[in-house]
């Protein structure tokens, strides 16, 4: 009793707030202290290393040299080849992104209305098992399924409504489709399964209509969910180098083959470089406004 007196009769004074909270702040500090070393070693300094190679100059024999600093691999980029390569990959992500959320946002509200705890955790399953076999083995089996013997390819020639698609631009749109769906799904499905429900309620008693209760109180409420989806489907297929490049082939060149292609067969890195650079500066710009401007509507 008499410690718990005395305790009572210190006064907080600002300075012990202070004092507090440097050392929450230094204890969080030394808390990720291990995360942050391996951030700034593995990808802070590879990302400013490949910065300084797209200022350098190309030897005769294919090789980086940083003595020679110029603008040349930063001008290359308005070459009509390399303006034409990104446009396409900027068509073929956007198109991916709006195909995975008009599929995703209906499946992801159908899980979370689901009133039975067990079928949701089941359809949650369902979701995370692609995850459980490994990306390049499941786009593998995606070539098997469209090549001239495969099970998709026979139903098309059966059917007649399409032949052959491996090493076509729909082949590719397969697979980017069915690799990114779950990483749009599961944020959509994390913030409807949060919207309280009763408001969508209240907008019913008000005589609103389902369609416009839908669009003016669950599709607002559900747009952290398509803002994180929408950026972790982007970002992976405008850069995507795996599925166009098995599934592909060489008709479908985007941005991650062709900035392979001048790290390796080319051996031109300054302007591998330049590129990798450009497109991680224009997505960081991108990324930036999108959430600031979503978090400015909700």
């Amino acid at each position: 009793m008499t410690d718990l007196a005395e305790f009572e009769k210190v006064e907080v004074s600002p300075e012990l707030e202070q004092k507090a909270e440097r050392d929450k702040a230094r204890r969080g500090l030394l808390t990720a202290l291990p995360s942050y070393v391996y951030l700034v070693f593995f990808f802070a300094i590879p990302l400013v290393v490949v910065f300084i190679f797209s200022f350098a100059s190309r030897s005769r024999t294919g090789r980086p040299v940083l003595e020679d600093w110029n603008l040349d691999s930063w001008i290359g980029l308005i070459d009509p080849l390399f303006a034409s390569i990104a446009w396409r990959s900027l068509w073929l992500a956007v198109v991916n992104t709006v195909l995975c959320l008009l599929i995703g946002y209906p499946f992801a509200y159908w899980i979370a209305t689901r009133r039975r705890p067990t079928t949701r955790n089941i359809l949650l399953i369902l979701v995370l098992i692609p995850f459980w076999s490994n990306f390049l083995v499941r786009t593998y089996a995606w070539r098997t399924l469209l090549d001239v013997d495969g099970l998709v390819t026979r139903l098309g020639e059966a059917t007649g409504l399409w032949g052959q698609l491996l090493f076509t631009a729909p082949a590719v749109f397969i697979g980017l489709l069915y690799g990114y769906l779950p990483f749009m799904v599961l944020p959509l499905y994390a913030a409807i399964e949060r919207i309280e429900w009763s408001l969508i309620e209240a907008a019913r008693d008000l005589y609103a209509s389902g369609s416009d209760a839908f669009r003016k109180v669950t599709l607002p409420l559900s747009r952290p969910g398509i803002v994180a989806g929408s950026i972790l489907v982007f970002i992976p297929s405008l850069g995507a180098y795996v599925t166009p490049d098995i599934l592909g082939g060489a008709r479908t060149t985007l941005l991650g083959n062709y900035i392979v292609t001048q790290f390796g067969a080319a051996r031109n890195w300054p302007f591998g470089a330049a590129m990798s650079s450009a497109i991680l500066i224009v997505m960081l710009v991108a990324t930036i406004y999108y959430f600031r401007s979503g978090a400015k509507t909700l």
